[in-house]
């Protein structure tokens, strides 16, 4: 049976006892911050289990993929071991519960995939005599084929909180694979038994003192793995066998011209090949790009360690993008991400295969430097792994797996040192002391709520909950000091989600104190940072809080303008973009974004269009509260990193641009104004970012450059709109004019060869020319030294001269002389070290620079005692 019929049998059987069958989710977890990854069939699905949110149906069956990496080392040093796998299980949440968990289950392994009874074990909690009872009474299942197993194997818990026993359904692989003791039996760690369907029974809550107490609401959570499924239903011995898998191993052999099987680190280097692309294609197919931190890193561990293992097999270039088309082949009809991104995801991977490539042959080097210089100690630095790291980018985990396979052990404890010292370093560079110096003071407000306001208004008469000042809390402030507030309630917006915080004033009519800006505590403390210009300000006192109105309404302009260039830029550039990172200021916005390419000029324009047309139409801005799962249903963009509440805000530019925000916007597009894209520039490996200007500040930007038109119109004597055509004319006579002028050098060149003739020197019976010449251009110079080559008959020559501030060195040795072992680009560039320079080239031509033109003449005159070195 091929692993498409597997997954559409599991999912039809499901369907047809009421489960709504769901599509898989992303890797990618959504709203759940503390996860990196999406590595269990029901992670998905966790708000569902602790009754965060209502699940869409009671019954609901799926089919998952998921990456995990704990065991990533051990993948392709066995043929078990994978970090992408899909998980097919079914789900009931408060519903049904192990009864029929458990027969439906056996229903489906024995009548839907028809594997026969007798290869069938089944292994349940040590104490549930309940699901003895179903296995044995109910499905018939003799008790000797039941094992009783303990916590570590029948029992799932993390911690405290909802958990349960389970049972788990094996299929007997047969004697030969197993380890062949007398007493081999499922939960043997051989071979033999393979775990096929793990279901668990969710009936307890776990209490701190370690206690077990009955929950109110019972949940199924299963899960089968389809590559194991597909093992045995289609008689096969291991992963790199199955129908979705061995088409891609074939690939790889063939691309390294390797053959599987013959040799065993070759077929090491295959699988890691074969299994990596796919978590690698799902990976790049959710959103994920290459980085040094969180899910990029995995990406960029699975991308470089099969960059290196290809390298092992003899491919010194980019290949492993050509593997893409088979993965999408294989899954895209069931993960239509993938097809829709085929093009991208192996633009992706070419990119950093290119990257790691330049740095891979030098890096493994310095690692083999590295190794030797160990002194015979067995531990490799845990400094040069993070030299390894931070220069060459080596994945820790790939420098760990080289110096292991060279009998080393790493020092881990150091590179942790190293790899802290620089995120220390980067976080005190970034840090703006705002919260640094008064956490004790936070962590006593941190009760004190405090209600916005500012959506709908600008003013607000609020009390003064708290001063802070100096990292405590005081009872009031006078004039000339610098407190931080804390208001009952506000209009100021804290700075949050990219929008900066508003500045204002506090004032009564006995005190006055100026908001210089707004923040946010990491509990969500809203702190006004104010300086009293006026009388005392007093815990408890009455104010009116007062928001610069014209710099808010600048901020909201650039917000909504945020959102509208965020639209367009999808798109234009394609679906796969996705939000990294904004500035929202008065005076301007700063958007990043994934993208793998500098835009071009066509791109910018485009979308600069989209976003002015969606302006001059003036659409209303409208704000809906919704629950997460309502927001994604209407189609809103919400940002994977972000931890969003029950309730959510939903931003609308009429039926353009749909994004969940937190943050001020205009009341219609219009509002807006105008748009104006002002750089786009790359900020890292796949991200791309762009800083634009709105409103007033966009036209100031048009009104300078028409200025600056003006004023070249007038020096050209021209119209504004001649202004091209005329530059164009004068570029031209500009050329014509420095073809003269070149013809006019060579001419004089010419003239000057014959009587650098007279200076040729002999050095130990070898003709040597060496002279400082006037020649503007290296073209002039080499011209110059080939008429000597000809005119001279046997010699070596090197000509110098000084062109706008730099020092130009041409070599030439005729023939004769090269067969003699003369070489010129040796020569040349020993003799422009000596002006702070370098360069080389060709035996019998080459070229070099200089930075020092003071040092021309002695470095002319070593020329001689060089080609003495080079005759010995």
């Amino acid at each position: 049976m091929l692993s498409k019929d597997i997954r559409s049998t599991f999912l039809e059987f499901f369907r047809e006892k009421d489960h709504l069958v769901l599509p898989s989710f992303s890797l990618i977890p959504q709203n759940d911050p503390t996860l990196l990854l999406i590595g269990a069939g029901m992670a998905p699905l966790k708000p569902f289990f602790t009754g965060e949110k209502k699940p869409p149906h009671p019954r609901v069956a799926t089919c998952q993929k998921c990456l995990r990496t704990p065991d990533i080392d051990r993948v392709g040093r066995t043929s078990r071991h994978a970090t992408f796998f899909e998980m097919l299980g079914n789900f009931s949440f408060g519903d049904y519960f192990k009864e029929e968990a458990i027969e439906w289950a056996w229903e489906l392994v024995t009548t839907g995939f028809k594997l026969p009874e007798d290869k069938l074990y089944v292994s349940i909690y040590l104490d549930d005599d309940e699901a003895f009872e179903i296995w044995h009474k109910k499905i018939g299942l003799p008790a000797g084929r039941i094992y009783r197993l303990g916590k570590e194997d029948n029992f799932w818990e993390i911690g405290t909180g909802p958990c349960g026993p389970c049972s788990e359904i094996y299929y007997d692989l047969g004697p030969e694979k197993g380890c062949g003791r007398p007493n081999c039996e499922v939960g043997c760690d051989c071979d033999r038994y393979l775990e096929i369907w793990n279901l668990v029974f969710t009936q307890f809550n776990c209490c701190e003192d370690g206690t077990y107490q009955p929950l109110a609401q019972r949940n199924i959570d299963t899960g089968a793995g389809l590559e194991r499924l597909a093992l045995v239903l289609q008689g096969v011995n291991n992963l790199f066998e199955i129908d979705t898998v061995r088409p891609l191993l074939q690939h790889f052999c063939s691309a390294t011209g390797r053959e599987y099987g013959k040799d065993t680190q070759d077929d090491i280097s295959l699988r890691i090949l074969t299994e990596h692309v796919r978590g690698i294609c799902f990976l790049i197919g959710d959103g994920v790009l290459p980085g040094n931190e969180g899910r990029g890193y995995v990406l960029r561990r699975l991308l470089r360690r099969a960059v290196r293992h290809g390298k092992l097999l003899g491919r010194d270039e980019p290949f492993l993008h050509q593997a893409v088309d088979l993965v999408v082949d294989e899954y895209g009809a069931f993960y239509p991400e993938l097809q829709k991104g085929r093009e991208y995801i192996g633009k992706v991977i070419r990119l950093e295969e290119e990257r790691f490539h330049e740095t891979l042959e030098q890096g493994m080097k310095i690692l083999a430097e590295m190794m030797a210089a160990t002194g015979g100690n067995g531990v490799f630095s845990g400094t040069d792994a993070f030299k390894l790291y931070d220069t060459y980018g080596f994945p820790i985990d790939l420098t760990r797996e080289i110096v292991e396979e060279n009998g080393l052990t790493l020092d881990e404890a150091g590179f942790q040192a190293a790899l802290e010292e620089q995120r220390l370093r980067a976080r005190s560079a970034r840090s703006t002391g705002t919260f640094g110096t008064a956490d004790a003071a936070y962590e006593e407000i941190k009760g004190l709520e405090t209600v916005f306001t500012g959506y709908e208004e600008l003013q607000a008469k609020t009390e003064v909950l708290a001063i802070l000042q100096d990292g405590r809390r005081v009872a009031q402030a006078g004039a000339g000091e610098e407190v931080e507030v804390v208001l009952a309630a506000t209009p100021f917006y804290g700075e949050r989600g990219g929008q900066v915080g508003d500045k204002g004033l506090l004032v009564s009519e006995t005190v006055k104190a100026e908001i210089s800006d707004t923040k946010v505590t990491p509990d969500g403390q809203t702190i006004h940072q104010a300086r009293i210009t006026e009388g005392v300000l007093k815990a408890g006192d009455m104010v009116q809080a007062v928001v610069e109105d014209g710099r808010r309404r600048a901020v909201c302009r650039n917000h909504t303008a945020t959102h509208l260039l965020h639209k367009a830029l999808r798109e234009v550039l394609g679906e796969h973009v996705q939000q990294a990172g904004s500035l929202v200021a008065p005076d301007r916005l700063r958007f990043d974004f994934t993208y793998l390419h500098a835009l071009t000029a066509d791109q910018l324009q485009a979308v600069e269009e989209r976003v002015n047309t969606i302006i001059w139409q003036n659409p209303s801005v409208s704000v809906t509260l919704a629950t997460l799962d309502e927001a994604r249903d209407m189609g809103a963009t919400a940002l994977f990193e972000e931890k969003y509440g029950d309730k959510v805000r939903v931003v609308s530019v009429d039926n353009y641009s749909m994004e969940l925000c937190g943050g001020t916007h205009v009341r219609s597009a219009g509002e807006i104004g105008l748009f104006k894209i002002v750089s786009e520039s790359g900020i890292g490996a796949g991200l791309r970012r762009i800083e634009a200007l709105t409103g007033a500040a966009a036209y100031e930007w048009f009104a300078e450059r028409n200025r600056l038109l003006e004023e070249a119109a007038a020096r050209l004597k021209s119209e504004p709109q001649q202004v091209p055509e005329k530059i164009a004319g004068l570029q031209q006579e500009l050329k014509e004019v420095q073809r003269e002028n070149q013809k006019l050098q060579l001419k004089l060149a010419g003239m000057e060869v014959d009587d650098l003739l007279d200076l040729v020197q002999e050095t130990s019976g070898v003709p040597v020319l060496s002279a400082r010449v006037n020649a503007g251009k290296m073209e002039t110079l080499r011209e110059m030294a080939d008429r000597l080559k000809q005119k001279i008959g046997s010699g070596i020559i090197v000509l110098g001269t000084v062109a706008e501030g730099r020092v130009l060195l041409v070599g030439a040795v005729t023939p004769d002389l090269v067969k003699a072992g003369f070489h010129a680009g040796r020569l040349v560039g020993e003799v422009a070290k000596l002006t702070g320079g370098g360069g080389g080239g060709r035996p019998d031509m080459a070229q070099a620079g200089g930075k020092d033109p003071g040092r021309l003449d002695e470095a002319l005159q070593s020329v001689n005692d060089l080609v003495q070195k080079q005759k010995q």
